[in-house]
Parts: C-alpha cells; sequence; structure tokens
C-alpha cells in the first residue's frame, strides 16, 4: 500500500543567535545582532526576536540595524563555531532517517516516507501521530544534547514543510495532514510560499492578489507574464502541491560544501569597512579569499579548472575577470592567477569596495595531479589543523600580515 511522501522542513531558531546564547548565557533575553559592529558595511546576518520586534531583520544593513537598535548587542560572525554545532544537529536527525539533506548551515529536509512502522510505538493513533512524535522526539534530543531550540514542519512537499516550519516558530512542529494543503496555505500572505520574494509580491498586489488562496485560484495564463517559466510551479506551490525530493534541494548557506558535488561552483568575496586602495590590504584580503575556496574545494573533494576575480570599485562599478587552465585546489597555484586576473583589471585608481574569488568548472580531486606534490602536503598539513582548530587557526603569512596591519592602522600604531 502506498502512503503519502511525509518530508520534514528542520530549522533551527535565530541559529547564530542561539549559539552565541549557549556560548555566552548572559545574552539570553538580551537583544542580539550577529553581523558585525554597530554602524559598519556590513549587514545583519542574524538577530533574536527581540530585535525583530523593532523591524530589524537579516539582509539588513548594519547601520539601519544600529538606527532602529541602538542598545542591541552586536557581535561578528563566527562561521567555523556555528558549523560545529550543525554537524552535531545533523548527527542527530540521522538516527532517525537515512535520507537527511542540508539545505543550509541552520536548515534540512528529511523524508520519512515509510517509516511509520519503523518509528511507531504503543498507542500511536495512526501514521500521522506516529511521525509527528519522531519529529517531537528528535527536536527534544536537539534541545536536550545540543542545547539548541528547533523547529519543524512535516508535509507531503517540500515547499508546504517549509511554510510550516516557519508556522511552528519558534521550538514547534506542525503537521499538514495530506489533503489539507491548500487550506493551510489559504490564507496566509503570499510572500509566505518560497521562491516568491519582493518583487513578486509587488507584482502580484498590482493584480489585487495578497494570499496564496487567491493566488492558487488565479489561471495560468495571468501568471505566466509575471514568473515565465517558473509560472506553473508557483502555481501548483500555491494549491499545496511540489516536490517531495529533497535530493534536489539547493544548499543556501555559501559555506556549505557537499562532498564531491562538481556542479555548484565554490565562491567567497569580502566588502571592506572602508574603502581601500592600500596594496598590502588588497593582497591580504585576495590571499585570504584564494585560501578559502581552496580549503572548501579540498573539503568537497574537487578541483577547479576556472578561477574567476570579483571586483566592486566605491563608485560600484563591478567587473569580473576569469582565467582557465589545468585543475587546481592549491591556493599556490590559484593566489598567483588571481593577482595576475587582479592585476589586469585593475585600470582604475577608484577604491576597492569589494573583492571576490570564485572556482568553477569542477573535477575529481583524483581526475589530475598537481604539479606541486610538496604544496599538496603542506596543504593537508593545514587542513589538518583547521579541522582541529577551525579555519582561522592557520594561514598563509600574506593573509596574515595584512590583517595585522588593518588592525595596527586602526587602533592607531601605524
Amino acid at each position: 500500500m502506498l502512503t503519502s511522501p511525509r518530508i520534514c522542513c528542520l530549522d533551527l531558531d535565530t541559529f547564530f543567535v542561539s549559539v552565541e546564547r549557549l556560548l555566552d548565557p548572559s545574552l539570553i533575553g538580551r537583544p542580539v545582532i550577529v553581523g558585525g559592529r554597530p554602524g559598519s558595511r556590513g549587514v545583519v546576518t542574524a538577530c533574536s526576536y527581540e530585535v525583530r520586534e523593532l523591524g530589524v531583520h537579516s539582509g539588513m544593513s548594519l547601520t539601519e540595524a544600529a538606527r532602529l537598535a541602538p542598545d542591541a548587542v552586536y557581535l561578528p560572525v563566527r562561521g567555523d563555531t556555528y558549523g560545529r554545532y550543525s554537524k552535531q544537529v545533523r548527527e542527530i536527525v540521522e538516527r532517525y532517517s537515512p535520507a537527511v539533506q542540508t539545505a543550509s548551515i541552520d536548515e534540512m529536509f528529511i523524508d520519512f516516507s515509510g517509516c511509520e512502522r519503523l518509528h511507531r510505538r504503543p498507542g500511536d493513533f495512526g501514521d500521522d501521530a506516529t511521525i509527528l512524535g519522531v519529529v517531537r522526539t528528535i527536536t527534544a534530543a536537539i534541545r536536550d544534547e545540543v542545547g539548541l531550540p528547533a523547529s519543524a514542519g512535516i508535509a507531503t512537499s517540500r515547499k508546504v514543510a517549509k511554510v510550516a516550519s516557519g508556522m511552528a516558530k519558534p521550538a514547534g512542529v506542525l503537521m499538514i495532514p495530506a489533503g489539507a494543503e491548500a487550506r493551510f496555505l489559504a490564507p496566509l500572505p503570499v510572500r509566505k510560499l518560497p521562491g516568491i520574494g519582493p518583487v513578486g509580491d509587488a507584482r502580484l498586489a498590482e493584480l489585487g492578489i495578497a494570499t496564496l488562496g487567491e493566488l492558487a485560484a488565479t489561471p495560468f495564463e495571468e501568471l505566466r507574464p509575471l514568473f515565465g517559466a517558473w509560472a506553473g510551479e508557483v502555481l501548483a506551490g500555491a494549491q499545496g502541491r511540489g516536490s517531495a525530493d529533497i535530493s534536489r534541494d539547493q544548499p543556501a548557506f555559501r559555506e556549505h560544501d557537499e562532498s564531491g558535488d562538481l556542479l555548484r561552483s565554490i565562491s567567497n568575496e569580502r566588502t571592506f569597512r572602508e574603502d581601500t586602495s592600500d596594496p598590502r590590504t588588497v593582497d591580504a584580503q585576495l590571499c585570504g579569499l584564494c585560501e578559502r575556496v581552496c580549503w572548501r574545494a579540498r573539503n568537497r573533494g574537487v578541483r577547479a579548472r576556472t578561477i574567476t576575480l570579483k571586483l566592486r570599485y566605491a563608485d560600484f562599478e563591478t567587473l569580473s575577470r576569469s582565467l582557465t587552465g589545468a585543475p587546481t585546489c592549491s591556493e599556490l597555484e590559484v593566489y598567483p592567477a588571481v593577482k595576475g586576473l587582479y592585476q589586469r583589471a585593475r585600470r582604475r585608481r577608484t577604491p576597492i569596495r569589494l573583492l571576490g574569488v570564485a572556482l568553477s568548472n569542477l573535477v575529481p580531486i583524483d581526475a589530475q595531479l598537481g604539479l606541486f606534490e610538496d604544496a599538496r602536503r603542506l596543504d593537508r598539513s593545514l587542513d589538518a589543523i583547521r579541522a582541529k582548530y577551525g579555519f582561522d587557526a592557520v594561514g598563509r603569512a600574506t593573509g596574515r600580515l595584512g590583517a595585522a596591519a588593518r588592525r595596527m592602522r586602526r587602533s592607531g600604531h601605524a
């Protein structure tokens, strides 16, 4: 007998803030913003519910956040620290289902389809109760063993499960039974549906469509001019229909790398706190970016044929330059290539606002041996140190000296 798909979207509530509070309990109950110093040029990465009530949200500039929440506690992002906690959570989840797909550092999808007999307990009143019970067991284990709150939504598709997890916050579990999807979605604002952003929301508002129920009743022909090739998927989502295949979910967190993934490029970028023309600062940042993407490539088990530099000037002119050659995942090869791309791209004296480095056109790491076996041994040694102590525990001298010079200039000692 076939059963309906049972997809769970597990979301770690205000994950970065929750980790910071775990490390420093004095932050509990206080307004917290993770992203950087108040008023600096970055954006809010995460924020507590206390500051959300003031209008602060993820992606907002720290300058605007400081205006709305001047008394909040502002903290830098600690990616390596958060990653360790995310790994602990996944290890708990994998006790209950082998089908787990990481969507981002704080969100994952779990497929419980056909697992009712495996998890059935005495007293369960039907299959829905069984799956609801096991998901509650998972969130309780995450709370008790790791110390983090988690919310979860359960439904027959990924999109509805994700919406349900958002409605379950904070620290709740919500199941949408098969057949109840459209009724559950109907009163919700259209922005609740994954894939509809501010632009889509505004266009739908022009048609007088404010809720998912109204969207679900809209003829396909009226949606096609707004969403193009995606119109069918948007309409199906609003009607509660959608894919239950969790394997195709795309990681949303830039530091998440599935082992062996050859499809998605690897990139990191940095916006300077102040526009700069200082060669030492630029060199240090390029070196650091090369270290980061190469480290991620080695962790993924891939090498890149194509290296790309992204450069944005203070007036927001943005350009990119690429180079394709022999596959590599060593910064001893990537950094000189990036330096050459930068020298060819830098044709103006205007200060620089942002730099980025990307690796693409990927191949398995054993597809072709590198030219420098000594460099490969050094890479392995660095990676072993980082695996134990975190990425920032060790680095190339160029990147470290540049960072030290910046700290000295800010403190007035250079």
